[in-house]
């Protein structure tokens, strides 16, 4: 594997799309390996797809697609500043509580990212935030999107590992809400010793809070409704997807009314896109995951890991820095279908629940896109607003620090965040 990996890292520096340097570094694993076939790549290439958990990856993506297209975002932004506008630097806020509200509609980050910068950003800038802070809030809050079911990460993660993707919708809520807590406080922190002006100058009545909340209640109950029928066996991950296109269509169509022939139209286009991308790197990394296990990899890591430390916390943490770094290299999707079939095993032997660990693990990995030098949700948010990456990355500081705050509870206080998939599912 090490020509691979010297390809793999060439190509990458040279700015080859990712999918095209995934699939030509895992070739050369065939051209350098005598007794291997033409054939095994092609198989592998189709045989990843044949996966019936893995339909749930597109239905979902055209499901969120739907729902930004319907109106529901725009009444979950009014939601957010009714809950959160009368506090210092309510704008920053309302970024946390929208992603958090819409990790159950869109479950990407990037996707969050680029979203709320759009609609949050100038009116931030307009109000005297600073670019980089504007911009660090925006993307990263859309790390909660990683954890709020239906993140698409969770799913990816689940179909490649194994692993129940309805427990995995499970554990990420309470996370999800913890980050959100987290990176509001941060959020408040900074903007109240700035200065930053508030949206509202007194807090909400119950009755704006009722009407707020009965608006964006076809938004809000969608995630429930995904856990509930996938609890009660009433359909899987793949059908809950389906479900979820419905469910989309119905509520733009004719609750809100707000979808016409024209934006459904686009949301497809969008999404063939969206969803060809995903598609073709699955493809390509599982001819990279075959060469990882024909070279026995996993076996070399675990050895490695293990023979550092064989505490199962601190195991944990040497992948999780592991998996940091490489998140700063490479797109979240690409980490997930690379790197469950090396860890996944190792912390099994360990004895850490792979659901618990999916959690960390996700977290993590989509933490990557938030970095500097080729994360995607801080290019998007920073292309938005035509912020220097330097000041990006000095404003961000503060919720990295927060965010890996939460990284360490989930490591050490796994019964603080798994509590509720064990109820649930016993």
């Amino acid at each position: 594997m090490g020509w691979v990996a010297i390809l793999f890292f060439v190509l990458l520096m040279l700015g080859v799309p990712l999918a095209f340097t995934i699939g030509a570094s895992s070739l050369m694993f065939f051209l350098a390996t005598p007794d291997s076939t033409w054939i095994t790549p092609v198989q592998r290439m189709v045989a990843n797809t044949q996966s019936f958990p893995l339909l749930a990856v597109p239905f979902f993506v055209l499901a969120g697609n739907l729902m930004n297209e319907t109106g529901i975002t725009t009444r979950l932004v009014r939601f957010a500043t009714v809950l959160t506008g009368h506090l210092a630097g309510g704008l920053a806020l309302v970024s946390c509580v929208l992603s958090t509200l819409m990790g159950g509609v869109s479950g990407s980050a990037c996707a969050d990212a680029a979203m709320e910068t759009r609609i949050l950003g100038p009116a931030m800038l307009n109000r005297g935030y600073s670019k980089g802070y504007a911009c660090a809030v925006n993307a990263i809050t859309s790390l909660i999107t990683a954890t709020i079911p239906p993140g698409v990460g969770l799913i990816l993660y689940g179909v490649t590992g194994e692993v129940s993707i309805g427990k995995l919708f499970l554990a990420g809520i309470v996370p999800g809400v913890v980050m959100c807590v987290l990176l509001m406080y941060t959020s408040w922190r900074i903007a109240k010793k700035r200065g930053y002006p508030v949206e509202n100058d007194r807090p909400p009545t119950f009755r704006e809070v009722r009407r707020s909340f009965a608006e964006s209640i076809w938004a809000l109950i969608f995630p429930f409704i995904l856990i509930i029928g996938i609890r009660f066996g009433l359909f899987t991950a793949s059908e809950a997807g389906a479900f979820a296109v419905v469910y989309a269509f119905i509520v733009g169509k004719f609750v809100y009314r707000e979808l016409t022939m024209k934006g459904f139209w686009e949301t497809l286009k969008n999404t063939l896109v969206d969803n060809g991308v995903i598609l073709y790197i699955i493809m390509t990394s599982s001819i990279m995951g075959y060469g990882i296990v024909y070279d026995k990899v996993p076996q070399a890591m675990a050895a490695f890991i293990t023979g550092l430390s064989e505490n199962p916390h601190v195991v944990v943490i040497i992948i999780v820095l592991f998996v940091f770094i490489a998140g700063m290299f490479m797109e979240g999707t690409v980490n997930t279908l690379l790197l469950t079939p090396i860890f996944l095993p190792i912390i099994k032997n360990m004895g850490v629940d792979p659901v618990h660990f999916g959690i960390v693990f996700m977290t993590t990995v989509t933490l990557g896109g938030m970095t500097p030098p080729v994360g995607t949700a801080m290019y998007s948010s920073c292309a938005i607003l035509k912020c220097p990456i330097e000041e990006y990355a000095r404003e961000s500081l503060p919720f990295f620090a927060a965010i890996f705050a939460e990284i360490l509870l989930l490591i050490y206080v796994p019964g603080l965040f798994m509590w509720l998939p064990n109820w649930v599912f016993g």
